[in-house]
């Protein structure tokens, strides 16, 4: 494993820090939001579905210029003042959605919906960002997996404290949270090692997909994304109706995230022992244990979801390390380091997005046409939670597992 040195704790402080911000836009958006919306305002269900699925997918959309422009951004003076723009306009959407002026339901929505977009695009300029600035400082797979796990191990403590000042603090301490660390880890970031401006941005919006090991990496990444963002989508659900222990929540959410925090360099030593890919699958493996677990707890189990969340989180270390750090290996093997990192990183982050499109807009209305909604708990409503929740995303892990065994370990 290369050393330490290769990229040292101070470089890999000031780079991570921006990681512990951007969660604080993540985990809300993306778990409290749903459940905030339908409990508070009594949306349905299936409208929040179809109001998320739109905004993701028009955040989707656009990432890959936004992935175009941090190419021409990167390296360059006038990051000096663009990316403290771009974090005012994140903690401002942030804090209109979860404090909306309107109460109207029509009004409401149109607020949420251009809240959203407004949120999700200054999240991705930034994220977008950071991933290609990292991927552009080079190195080998070691070197690369370090500075991924350094970004995620940051991402991964926010989470775990977004995950509980919501629930101890309320959400308006959350936002003002995210404003300091924001403009600290922008701060970090302007310190950290630098990488070069490109004298030659990417010529084309499409120069990602015309690399074939790109596409392959993509597939695996999607059907994988898939499965971690449908539990994502339903977990509170899951606590509150099938466990019932809502109480329990932030517990939960930070066992899963400390897991995936306490693994990265157990992930790190792995991949210098197997290989990249071959962790990846063994995080897989991890995921599908604890999921096909989770299927048969019921009503007030609490230590044996602890444990779901415990092997879950561990595995969900593997998925945050090692993806990102195999993309970088995709960009060096085609001869495009230094030029493209933000096109590659904008299709990656556009991927990204249309995982949780997807598990919002398909998981949810699915749930409500089988019968289920918040509150239920006759038989037939909690099966169908349970097998949307536990059984789905195994099946689909299994079949990133079979690509990314295909296309990375068997021919690599």
């Amino acid at each position: 494993m290369a050393a330490a040195a290769d990229f040292p704790p101070s470089d890999g402080l000031r780079y991570g820090a921006l990681g512990f911000a951007l969660a604080f836009v993540a985990l809300p958006l993306y778990v409290h939001l749903p459940a905030h919306y339908a409990t508070a305002f009594g949306v349905p269900l299936a409208t929040l579905g179809a109001l998320l699925l739109a905004a993701r997918a028009l955040d989707a959309v656009i990432d890959p210029w936004i992935g175009r422009l941090c190419d021409r951004a990167l390296g360059r003076p006038a990051l000096a003042w663009q990316l403290p723009l771009i974090g005012l306009l994140l903690v401002a959407g942030f804090a209109g959605l979860f404090f909306p002026l309107p109460r109207r339901h029509g009004a409401l929505l149109a607020w949420a919906g251009a809240g959203l977009v407004l949120t999700y695009l200054a999240y991705s300029g930034l994220a977008v960002l950071h991933q290609a600035w990292g991927a552009r400082l080079g190195g080998g797979p070691a070197r690369q997996t370090r500075i991924v796990a350094w970004r995620e191990g940051f991402a991964l403590v926010g989470v775990v404290v977004a995950s509980l000042l919501p629930s101890a603090l309320g959400f308006g301490a959350t936002a003002a949270v995210l404003a300091g660390a924001l403009a600290l880890g922008l701060v970090l970031l302007r310190m950290s090692p630098r990488p070069a401006a490109s004298e030659a941005a990417a010529p084309s919006l499409a120069l990602a997909w015309r690399v074939p090991e790109f596409r392959r990496l993509l597939a695996v990444y999607l059907l994988n994304g898939i499965a971690a963002s449908v539990p994502a989508t339903l977990l509170l659900f899951f606590i509150d109706d099938r466990l019932r222990l809502p109480g329990s929540q932030g517990l939960f959410l930070a066992s899963y995230f400390a897991a995936a925090v306490a693994s990265l360099p157990v992930w790190l030593r792995v991949v210098a022992l197997i290989g990249q890919a071959r962790a990846w699958a063994w995080g897989m493996g991890l995921a599908v244990a604890g999921f096909g677990w989770a299927a048969l707890l019921g009503a007030g189990d609490r230590t044996g979801f602890l444990a779901v969340c415990v092997a879950s989180g561990a595995a969900l270390g593997a998925d945050l390390a090692v993806p990102g750090a195999l993309l970088a290996g995709v960009i060096q093997r085609a001869g495009l380091q230094g030029r493209a990192e933000g096109a590659f990183f904008g299709w990656w982050n556009a991927a990204t997005k249309l995982n949780l499109a997807l598990a919002a807009g398909l998981a949810l209305p699915l749930l409500q046409l089988l019968g289920y909604a918040p509150g239920q708990r006759d038989a037939t409503a909690l099966q169908a939670l349970a097998l949307t929740y536990c059984l789905l995303p195994c099946l689909l892990k299994l079949a990133a597992a079979g690509l990314l065994y295909r296309h990375f370990i068997a021919s690599p």
